[in-house]
């Protein structure tokens, strides 16, 4: 039971807390739906595809804790080798990354509208992903647990380019919405909630993928690195997660007009470029220089000839 408890031990801590947070996930998902917000299609491909990615690797990690522990219970050299879910995990966490950090990255270009900064987030995601595919695929042709060693090098250049993405785009985002701050209450509000959306996905993930950088480095023939790895996929989902359903409070407590114009400024819902008729005055959160501020728009009111017969302040 030794070797057991060594090698499976922090598998299934690791699959067990995965578990954990998939079932906090599949509840977000089901929040979402339920919601019903009129997002871009861009934005319910992102949540359709997290969702099923999730399913897949969860699904596949307690079936592989079913071979090493029903399957193979009276066979410890089943140990030695590497069932396919687990040279799974790196591939799925690549995706969902990559998946959040270019919808991060999408959320910085339409606050900022830099083109610069943009392309540095992408050029630093897609070698990112790359890496976790790399990683992936020479554990899945080595498929001896003892010789995992011999990625060592892509592992240390995966996790570190995935931790400096997440830190990027974490204090780029941040830096971004704390400048924006007016002091108004509700924009003020807005922006806190978004702030700490941006450091939950970055710091969970980042400690994560610290976790499973430096066990994998200090204990390379045990599972410990496992115990991390398994879940950092779920931390992406529901941390992305979460920065959408926030609406459904800022729902409450905002008007209308005012919680629909943030939502076009945040790339949320489609943008419009017509604004609705002469309506009562509300705040309007937009991104002017590269900053977060409230404005006053002026709107035409037109007569049934379309004259313009008036300007007003909404």
């Amino acid at each position: 039971m030794g070797l057991y408890d060594e090698i499976l031990g922090p598998l299934l801590v690791g699959i067990f807390f995965n578990t954990y947070l998939y079932g906090i996930v599949t509840y977000q998902f089901a929040s979402y739906h339920r919601a019903n917000f009129n997002d871009r299609l861009v934005v319910k491909s992102v949540v359709a595809f997290l969702f099923l990615l999730d399913t897949v690797h969860s699904i596949a990690v307690i079936y592989m804790a079913w071979v090493y522990m029903v399957t193979n219970y009276t066979n410890p050299t089943a140990l030695q080798f590497g069932v396919w879910p687990y040279p799974f995990t790196p591939i799925g966490t690549a995706t969902a990354a990559l998946v959040t950090h270019l919808f991060l990255g999408d959320r910085i270009y339409r606050l900022t509208h830099n083109k610069v900064l943009c392309g540095a987030i992408i050029t630093m995601a897609l070698p990112t992903f790359a890496l976790g595919m790399a990683n992936g695929i020479e554990a899945w042709i080595i498929h001896v647990n003892a010789d995992m060693t011999r990625i060592q090098g892509l592992v240390i250049a995966w996790l570190s380019m995935q931790v400096t993405v997440d830190t990027f785009l974490t204090v780029t985002l941040s830096i971004i919405l704390a400048r924006a701050k007016t002091g108004l209450p509700t924009t003020d509000t807005v922006l806190r909630r978004l702030i700490r959306g941006a450091i939950q996905t970055g710091l969970f993930a980042s400690i994560f993928s610290l976790g499973d950088l430096i066990s994998f480095l200090l204990l390379p023939d045990a599972n410990f690195y496992g115990m991390f790895a398994i879940p950092i996929g779920r931390i992406y989902s529901n941390t992305l997660l979460d920065t959408l359903l926030v609406r459904e409070k800022l729902k409450m407590e905002m008007s209308s007009s005012a919680f629909d114009r943030t939502s076009r400024v945040m790339g949320w819902i489609p943008t419009t470029r017509v604004t609705p008729g002469a309506a009562a005055t509300n705040l309007h959160i937009a991104v002017r220089s590269g900053s977060l501020h409230d404005s006053t728009d002026i709107v035409s009111s037109y007569d049934g000839e379309g004259k313009n017969i008036s300007m007003n302040p909404v």
